[in-house]
């Protein structure tokens, strides 16, 4: 069968490995359908992901049909459509005895640590599959697993109805935490340099949008707040610039997500930290969202149309990969079809 495999740092390749088969009783075989191409495989691909190993079959943004199930496996089905859950972790650290998994100890990441989903065909534990209603397609499906990366960002942000939202930064991720934002019922403005993405961001709800390019942003959030300033600043763009911003935009008892990273330090004051008193708070990957992300596409109350705007071919992955670099305002999301 054909793999998608990062050989090492600036080389990937389709190659041909052994169909998989099941080794334990609660193996399940699944038929990739359609992987997403995340930022963390173009980070790998470029050799600027310093988690990842080489070489490595990279994503975990996976969707498929279940064809075999092992003779434990009590919650799946042949022809089941999937998605997957990409972490694994020992269940014993003090991460994971408090139900805070994606930052275990002995953390492995399909995709990052291990191998990932970029086959057509992938064997995993029945914990690690979660299962979609049949009438949702895969183009929809293989969305699940980064709108898990905005709930969590919700969740650590404690966004609740009512709330004023403030995201930096509109690309997949930050269009995943407005989503989610927006069903919880609060009232979000979103930034980004891009005019097509911002346009985007409408078009999914936010409420108002601001070109950080043009507009100065601070004066625009304390503006549309009253002078109060966003109860949860969530930085999708990760620069020591926007970390700054948040703390400075935030309202008083106001929440920071911090979703991503830069290995330039940020210098924070700390006055407004004490006096608004601020909490700041990092959100990586996602701890119990899948089940909820999952309802919430079953129940339709998730609307995630026209998010997937390419489609390649496994034998495009250069392709891919240059497109996407090349293009980055152009793509909101990338799949790979197998």
């Amino acid at each position: 069968m054909k793999v998608v495999k990062v050989k090492e740092a600036g080389s990937i390749e389709v190659t041909e490995k052994e169909k998989p088969v099941l080794n334990h009783p609660n193996d399940v075989l699944v038929k990739v359908k359609l992987v997403g191409i995340c930022g963390s495989d173009m980070h790998i691909y470029q050799g600027t992901n310093p988690l990842a190993t080489y070489p490595r079959i990279i994503g975990h943004e996976v969707t498929g049909e279940v064809v075999e199930i092992g003779s434990e496996v009590t919650s799946l089905n042949v022809q089941d459509k999937v998605v997957l859950e990409p972490i694994d972790t020992c269940g014993q650290c003090y991460a994971c005895r408090n139900g805070r998994q994606n930052v275990c100890n002995q953390l492995e990441v399909y995709g990052v640590h291990r191998e990932g989903g970029m086959q057509e065909y992938i064997v995993v534990p029945e914990k690690n599959l979660h299962k979609v209603q049949k009438n949702i397609p895969f183009e929809e499906a293989v969305l699940v697993e980064p709108l898990t990366i905005g709930a969590q960002a919700n969740w650590r942000g404690q966004v609740q109805e009512g709330d004023t939202v403030f995201i930096q930064g509109a690309g997949p991720i930050g269009i995943c935490c407005l989503k989610i934002a927006k069903v919880k019922g609060a009232t979000c403005f979103i930034s980004d340099l891009s005019e097509e993405r911002l346009e985007f961001a409408k078009q999914c709800g936010a409420d108002e949008v601001i070109n950080a390019g043009k507009q100065d942003v601070e004066k625009v959030i304390m503006d549309l707040t009253a002078g109060e300033g966003a109860n949860v600043v969530i930085d999708a763009v990760c620069r020591p610039q926007t970390f700054a911003l948040s703390v400075n935009v935030a309202s008083n008892a106001g929440r920071v997500v911090v979703l991503g990273f830069d290995k330039k330090p940020s210098q924070i004051p700390q006055l407004p930290i004490t006096k608004k008193e601020v909490t700041i708070v990092g959100s990586r990957l996602q701890s119990n969202q899948f089940p909820k992300v999952v309802t919430l596409m079953n129940d339709g109350k998730l609307n995630v149309n026209n998010m997937v705007t390419h489609h390649f071919e496994i034998d495009q992955i250069k392709e891919a990969m240059n497109f996407i670099e090349e293009h980055p305002n152009e793509v909101r999301k990338a799949v790979i079809a197998f």
